[in-house]
Parts: C-alpha cells; sequence; structure tokens
C-alpha cells in the first residue's frame, strides 16, 4: 500500500486498458478460482461516494481472444500441503484457508491475511519459500476474508468489510483451526495491505486468548501514505477492466502491467481474485471482489494504523516496497527503536508475490530473532 499514492497518481494517464476445519482435498487439475458458481459483482461507481470520476462504462464490445497457455492457472497444491474449509457458525461463514504445517514439534505457525481483492493464495510461492527455508520447523496458514476468494457466506450477506468485522473474522478463524491454546504452536502474524491492518488489531485479541504471538509482520502499508490516497482510489480503479474472456487473460493482465511482476505467483493467486460473470456474452469472468464497492470501508481499515501497530505487545516489523515517507507516529517510533523496518527495492506493491524468496527471508530472520533460535542455548524457563 506504500506504493498506492503513486500508484493512484499516475493511473490517471495510464494507457493500459465450531466444526472442525474439513479438508478440501487437492484434485489433478484443481485450480483456484476455476468454479462458477460464484455469484457476480457489479463494478459501478457506489452512489453519493464523492471518490473520483464514474466508472468506465458499464458495457463494451470485448472482443474474445484464445488463452494464451504462458499464462495458464497453477494450481495452489504445489505450494500447500492442504486447503481446508474451515466452518464458523458464529461467524457465518465457510472460510477457505491455505495450510502447511511445521514438521517439528515447538515450530511457529505463520497465519497471513492478504490484501483487498486478493486471496490467500497471494502467499502461496513465499509460504515454499518459508518452510524450504526452515526446513519445516514453520508452518504457514494463509486465510481468504470474507467476499474474497473460496470463503462463502453461510447465511445471510457478507458485505460488511468494516475493520471490526474482519478482526471478528480473523480471530474466529484462528480459534477455530487452534482451539486448544496449550498445544498450539506460537503464531507469527502477518498482513499484506489490508491484511496489515487486520492483524495489528487482533494481535491484542489472540493474546488475551492466551495464544502466544511471536510477532507482528505488516507489508507495505503506511497509515499516512494509505489515508492520502483513498481520495485517488476511483481514479486508480477506472485503469482497471471491468472483466476478462479468460483467466489466462486476467493474469497476462496482472503481468503486462507490473501488477504482479512475478508470472509464477500470479498464475497461482490470480484465479482465485475472478468469477464466472453472469453477463458471459461480455465479459466471461470479473472480479470476485469489486474493490470500488469497499469504498465506504477504506477508511476503517488504516485510520488509527501506525498507533495499533505501536501499540503491540510483541516484536514489530514493517516490510516496505521501496522508499516511502512514514508518517509522524512511525517516524518516531522508528527513531525510538521500537520496530524493525525494512525496504525492499526492485518490488512493487505485491511485493511478497514480485519476491517471495527475499521476502520470506526476512520473515525468516524476523522469526529466528524473536524466538531466539539457537542451537544448544534453551529458553528461559526451559529446564
Amino acid at each position: 500500500m506504500s506504493n498506492l499514492y503513486r500508484s493512484a497518481i499516475s493511473a490517471r494517464v495510464a494507457k493500459f486498458p465450531a466444526m472442525p476445519p474439513t479438508h478440501a482435498p487437492w484434485a489433478e487439475g484443481d485450480v483456484e478460482g476455476e468454479d462458477e458458481d460464484e455469484a457476480n459483482d457489479s463494478l459501478s461507481a457506489l452512489p453519493g461516494s464523492g471518490l473520483g470520476p464514474p466508472a468506465m462504462p458499464a458495457h463494451r464490445t470485448v472482443k474474445p481472444k484464445p488463452p494464451n497457455p504462458k499464462y495458464a492457472p497453477i494450481s495452489a497444491s504445489g505450494f500447500f500441503s492442504d486447503a481446508l474449509q474451515v466452518a464458523v457458525p458464529s461467524r457465518k461463514l465457510d472460510f477457505r484457508t491455505y495450510y502447511t504445517p511445521p514438521k517439528l514439534a515447538g515450530g511457529t505457525v505463520f497465519v497471513c491475511h492478504h490484501g483487498a481483492g486478493y486471496s490467500g493464495t497471494s502467499f502461496a510461492c513465499m509460504a515454499q519459500e518459508v518452510g524450504a527455508l526452515t526446513g519445516g520447523m514453520c508452518g504457514v496458514l494463509a486465510i481468504d476474508a470474507r467476499r474474497h476468494g473460496k470463503t462463502t457466506a453461510t447465511e445471510g450477506a457478507d458485505d460488511d468489510l468494516s475493520i471490526d468485522t474482519l478482526v471478528d473474522d480473523f480471530c474466529a478463524v484462528v480459534s477455530t483451526v487452534f482451539p486448544d491454546v496449550a498445544s498450539t504452536p506460537s503464531l507469527l502474524l502477518v498482513g499484506h495491505s489490508m491484511g496489515g491492518a487486520v492483524i495489528v488489531r487482533s494481535c491484542p485479541r489472540l493474546q488475551e486468548k492466551k495464544y502466544r504471538i511471536t510477532g507482528v509482520c505488516v507489508l507495505d502499508v503506511v497509515e499516512g501514505s494509505a489515508v492520502d490516497a483513498l481520495p485517488h482510489m476511483h481514479s486508480l480503479l477506472n485503469a482497471r477492466p471491468e472483466g476478462f474472456g479468460s483467466i489466462e487473460e486476467a493474469i497476462e493482465w496482472h503481468v503486462s502491467t507490473n501488477t504482479i511482476t512475478n508470472p509464477t505467483s500470479a498464475r497461482v493467486s490470480i484465479p482465485s481474485t475472478i468469477c464466472a460473470s453472469d453477463d458471459g456474452a461480455v465479459h466471461p469472468y470479473t472480479w470476485r471482489t469489486p474493490l470500488r464497492s469497499t469504498a465506504p470501508y477504506w477508511l476503517s481499515w488504516f485510520q488509527g494504523l501506525s498507533a495499533s501497530f505501536l501499540a503491540a505487545r510483541t516484536a514489530r516489523l514493517l516490510v516496505l516496497a521501496g522508499t516511502d515517507r512514514l508518517d509522524k507516529e512511525l517516524m518516531i517510533g522508528q527513531m525510538q527503536g521500537r520496530f524493525q523496518m525494512v525496504v525492499v527495492p526492485g518490488v512493487g506493491h505485491m511485493l511478497h508475490e514480485d519476491d517471495p524468496t527475499r521476502i520470506a527471508e526476512i520473515l525468516v530472520e524476523f522469526w529466528k530473532r524473536n524466538e531466539r533460535v539457537i542451537v544448544g542455548v534453551k529458553k528461559v524457563g526451559e529446564a
């Protein structure tokens, strides 16, 4: 999100067009996003939103073209051990999660929350790297938020994306997947953009339930930059297509526009961000979560983020894509040494997809430092 303000400005001149969790077995050829029964959402502008110019025309003739095999979807089964459907009756939702558990006792689980419009599969390549770098001592649990990916409502509407609701959802999923706090591995909370706002506010709630939180890791979001960018968001969204002729076309658009510069990651993550359209004659596929419709919640996601981050009673890490200005609270906090900050050059807003190896290295180094994983040295209190 730290690049959001720059992206918003450049978009104006852009020329490109409790039940326990149950396994959802990986089937051969199973690719996230192939389901054709998910409801289509409109990309029309929000009435009276006052944010930016009107949306692109609702109907345009789209000349179909054959799918490009170079951008064929890749199943997430090669990156996670399991796809889990986690039923949470209290939230009236059936959450899709992706999980690779730690292979060793005393390990840690990186619990990941994606940004707006994306899904848990955006952490797929990074999850694979985390497992390799730690020899399986760390696992990864990635969650699809409500109205995202393959998470579905079991009753009523699921269109409330306010920060309080997202935090309630996140904590409920963690409590359902790990019902026995005493036997739960330590948890490292990782959130990208909107997900960063969710995990820092979830941290104290989970600690109250006695979960051991190793740290909170926020990926590419700064409150000041995010709030400054909000008035320009509709201009940015106007540069996005309303839909696509195929899943391959959607993947190609993300790669060709440098929204995601890593084609492999895009082939895994993008299929779950689109769904079959009700108006297939115009666009066979459209956005699973139209970002314009989430506008009422944008301010709630980011307002107060810096204070919540600095107040977290655990180790804190901020990873940014390129240089970006910190707001006053973070600048003071950095000078006081209250959190670790790493700037990663050569990546965009989707930094964990653009360079999953480097982001995994940063997270693993942070985990080692705060878990004090040193051979032959016991932790305080160990016999």
